[in-house]
């Protein structure tokens, strides 16, 4: 029973994500690469675009959320 228990705990730890964060990458790209307003709609997909390799569903979706219009 215990090696069962060992076994199922080593596995759900090689699960965990080994990706490093990268918070704040993403604010800092379309400043460093546009010179644009984020709350203008088509500027803010378009730097979502680019910056986040995003589609203009998620994009649009995202830049509604963060105000833009």
């Amino acid at each position: 029973m215990r090696l069962v228990a060992v076994i199922i705990f080593a596995l759900m730890t090689a699960a965990c994500d080994q990706e490093q964060d990268i918070t704040g990458s993403t604010s800092t790209c379309p400043m460093r690469n546009y010179s644009y307003n984020p709350r203008d709609m088509n500027q803010c997909v378009s730097a979502c675009k680019s910056c986040d390799h995003g589609t203009t569903v998620t994009c649009t979706t995202s830049c509604t959320l963060k105000g833009a219009r």
